[in-house]
């Protein structure tokens, strides 16, 4: 098992999320996006290599691999590395990822 390191905008990302649905959703919905954020992360952690490496290829970003929550349109990116998953963002599937990830390659 590889433990998950978020990196600080990983980690900011996760606040703006929360905040977001907290004030759309509710308190409910933010228990459930809670428990996504860390279901998906354990999943990642017990088996790294199922996120896709696609955005990755396609921005020239080796390694670069992603993983939708469930029941959320947002998406983890990571990189896996020795002996870790070096968690680089959390993005809305509406956000231009392309862009986002383009300009700040995370490396």
């Amino acid at each position: 098992m590889k433990r998950a390191i978020p990196r600080p905008q990983a980690r900011a990302d996760v606040k703006s999320e929360v905040r977001y649905y907290r004030q759309h959703a509710g308190q409910t919905t933010v228990a459930k996006l809670a428990g996504a954020i860390d279901d998906a992360l354990q999943l990642l952690q017990r088996e790294p290599g199922i996120g896709s490496t696609r955005i990755g290829e396609f921005l020239n970003i080796p390694g670069l691999r992603s993983w939708r929550l469930t029941d959320f349109p947002l998406v983890w990116f990571y990189f896996e590395r020795d002996d870790s998953l070096d968690v680089v963002r959390l993005l809305g599937e509406r956000q231009n990822i392309i862009a986002i990830l383009g300009d700040n390659p995370g490396e």
